[in-house]
């Protein structure tokens, strides 16, 4: 069982977690391809290019130029520790134990608009760059068709090590885009996260992505490898309502 989340926009090079273990991005050089069209984009480019602001573009900007090859601890970090948004601050990596951390490593792919997917321990270097963005590349006019199928693939590769070919998507639709469901070797599960709201349940955003946080770490901690097993996932308050659920989407409500 292999379970995937969206990377986070914020990042954190001071935070640390409890290994100081390290891998390499499997594709670095497909990477290396879109910092080459990033590097000839300007700040006001950029601002257009990713509506940000103007102070954000610098940033960015200038991130472009710093990227470089070969990565090591002097210009890079692993992507576990690094990512700081919602969804990472309900993962809590920095509280996971070096066992846990190792366990996340070979069980949580990171979706990256940059790096295409990750694993934990890969080292990456600052960036922005969101899969939903329009980058006219060499592949095509914006991410989707530059990755192809190329994620799908690799996803293959990995759940044919696993004993259970099932992937729990975490990812937000955004990211989930750049797999293509059909050609996924196993089954998918969508967790929904809804709260009642009367005498009904809506999705809320900001909730939604705390509990793709909370439910990777459940998984990590609990070392699931039986995807039934997420049913019992209980953090935040949220409790699986199988009336809601269906085959492919489970819905946990509070």
């Amino acid at each position: 069982m292999l379970h995937i989340l969206s990377p986070a926009k914020t990042l954190d090079y001071k935070n640390q977690i409890q290994t100081s273990r390290f891998t390499q991005p499997d594709l670095l050089s497909d990477s290396k391809v879109l910092i080459q069209e990033l590097k000839k984009q300007n700040p006001k480019d950029i601002e257009k290019l990713m509506n940000v602001n103007s102070e954000l573009a610098v940033l960015n900007f200038e991130r472009h130029l710093s990227w470089r090859l070969p990565f090591s601890v002097d210009n890079s970090k692993q992507a576990l520790a690094v990512f700081k948004g919602q969804v990472f601050v309900g993962l809590d990596a920095k509280t996971l134990s070096r066992n846990e951390v190792h366990f996340a490593h070979d069980h949580l792919r990171i979706l990256s608009g940059l790096y295409g997917i990750l694993r934990p321990l890969d080292l990456i270097q600052p960036y922005r760059l969101e899969m939903g963005t329009d980058l006219v590349n060499p592949r095509g006019k914006n991410l989707y068709q530059f990755w192809g199928l190329k994620l799908t693939e690799i996803i293959n590769s990995e759940l044919s090590k696993h004993k259970q070919k099932v992937l729990i998507n975490l990812a937000s639709n955004e990211y989930f885009k750049a797999i293509n469901p059909k050609k996924i070797s196993g089954k998918i599960i969508t967790p929904v996260f809804k709260e009642s709201k009367g005498n009904v349940y809506k999705q809320v955003t900001i909730y939604t992505k705390t509990a793709r946080g909370y439910m990777s770490r459940f998984i990590i901690q609990n070392q699931i490898e039986n995807h039934e097993d997420i049913k019992a996932f209980d953090t935040g308050g949220y409790l699986f309502n199988p009336n809601l659920s269906s085959e492919h989407e489970w819905v946990f409500v509070r």
